[in-house]
This record gives structure tokens, sequence and C-alpha cells, in this order.
């Protein structure tokens, strides 16, 4: 993680050595198509585990989201689209940024291998 002096993070460059990446992937009963693998550089967690930033990317996939937290989002590159289950549909790419809050329920489809930088806030 950054330098941490109580309520100030640095956040780091991914690629540095102090940011270990985590792999994974939706829950299988999610995936809608392909076979998305997520890595994810989580650069700050607070002390009650109830708030994270970093960088997330994602291979092409598309799989069904339903979002009990809160999620600021920016797009570094790649594109996605992003579709509620109203049929609201967004495209997404480089520059883009936007967040997600309870209650959103849809679908994240990867174009193109999408890398994001993330701000979640847990219930």
């Amino acid at each position: 993680m950054g330098d941490r002096v109580m309520s100030f993070a640095l956040l780091t460059d991914p690629a540095s050595p102090a940011v270990e990446p985590e792999t994974g992937g939706p829950a299988p009963d999610r995936i809608l198509s392909g076979a998305p693998v997520f890595t994810t550089w989580n650069e700050y967690e607070s002390a009650d585990g109830k708030r994270f930033a970093g960088v997330w990317r994602s291979t092409p996939g598309s799989w069904r989201i339903v979002y009990d937290e809160w999620e600021y989002c920016e797009i570094l590159e790649g594109t996605s689209a992003i579709s509620h289950a109203d049929g609201r549909r967004w495209m997404v790419g480089p520059g883009d940024r936007f967040t997600l809050e309870p209650g959103f329920d849809g679908v994240w489809e990867v174009l193109e291998t999408t890398t994001k930088r993330y701000v979640v806030i847990l219930p």
C-alpha cells in the first residue's frame, strides 16, 4: 500500500512491486459469455474494511452485476458496455468516469480488455 498518514493514503502505481495483484473472476453462475479474468491491485483498504481504492482489469466476457456497494470508476484503457436491467446501456472507454450505486442490477460486458481505477464504499 502507499504511504499512510492518519487520513491520507498515497496511491501507488499498480506496476510497483509494493502492490501485489490478486486474480479472480465473476462467480461462475453470473457469467453470461466468455471466461473473464480479473486482476486487481487494491492500493488502499480502510481500517474498518469498508472502503477500498485501486486498479482493476478484466479480459473480455460478460457477467451479471448486482451492486450493494457504491463505486466510482474511471476507465483507463479498453472498452466495456454496462447495461441496466431496465434496458439502458452505456459504452465506456478511456477517460470515462461514472458511479454505480447500491441497487444497480445489470450486465458488465468487456469488449476489449478494460482497466479502471476504482473507489468502493461498502454499506
